[in-house]
């Protein structure tokens, strides 16, 4: 039986803007499966990354329910969240975010640190070693490309093993090459630790590589489409 790792049950979020309250997602269901690609696409201010964030506790949810790993998201309190994220989830967003006065090294080293993991400086060199930057240990953002800032955050989300890897965008502002570097780098750590990929992307081509693909519309579900039944 496969084991759901993050479900949503009707959620819905709602936020105050200046001409009152505005709906971004609207009764959204959804059960995604431990070890799951999922990717999310639809439109622009279709609620796809606001989704993501309902997923990632990063946003709470106005109503319905969120669940990762049998935990109720909103139902935990903000520090409760913090220590849900750092020890079960990884996120990569478009923009790198990284710290600028750190080196990769103490960028990936930080959470690691944080969290309490005793060989932070080691795992989080072997993390950047895996993303090709084994060079570039003691380099600074500014003194990196944007590629290579983005394998740093891919590093800083893979080196706590997350159970849920979120990614928004992650190869938006990338050349061809280095997205697809990126990717591969994403759907490997899916491979190789089994962590559940959930990605919004607008590109085609990297929503095909996921085994489900869920379409957004104002804010809804508006199609579901398995990528093995697709094939068939």
């Amino acid at each position: 039986m496969t084991e759901t790792i993050l479900s949503l049950e009707g959620a819905e979020l709602t936020l105050d803007g200046n001409a009152g309250p505005i709906e971004i997602l609207k009764g959204i269901t959804l059960n995604i499966a431990r070890g799951e690609t999922l990717g999310l696409v639809g439109p622009s201010g279709s609620g796809k990354s606001s989704l993501l964030m309902l997923m990632g506790g990063l946003e709470r949810a106005t109503g319905g329910r969120v669940k990762a790993l049998d935990h109720d998201l909103t139902a935990l309190g903000e520090d409760a969240l913090a220590r849900f994220r750092r020890a079960h989830m990884g996120v990569v967003f478009q923009s790198f975010h990284l710290i600028p006065t750190m080196t990769a090294l103490e960028n990936v080293a930080t959470p690691l640190e944080l969290a309490g993991v005793a060989d932070a400086f080691d795992r989080a060199e072997d993390e950047l070693q895996a993303v090709g930057l084994g060079a570039r240990v003691h380099h600074y953002p500014a003194q990196m490309s944007g590629g290579e800032q983005q394998r740093v955050a891919l590093a800083r989300a893979a080196a706590p093993r997350p159970d849920i890897l979120l990614a928004d965008e992650p190869t938006g502002n990338l050349d061809a090459e280095t997205g697809q570097a990126i990717m591969d780098l994403l759907f490997g750590l899916n491979e190789k630790h089994g962590s559940t990929l959930i990605l919004v992307t607008h590109a085609p081509e990297l929503a095909d590589r996921c085994q489900r693909v869920v379409r957004l519309a104002d804010g809804r579900i508006s199609e579901t489409v398995s990528q093995k039944a697709a094939a068939e």
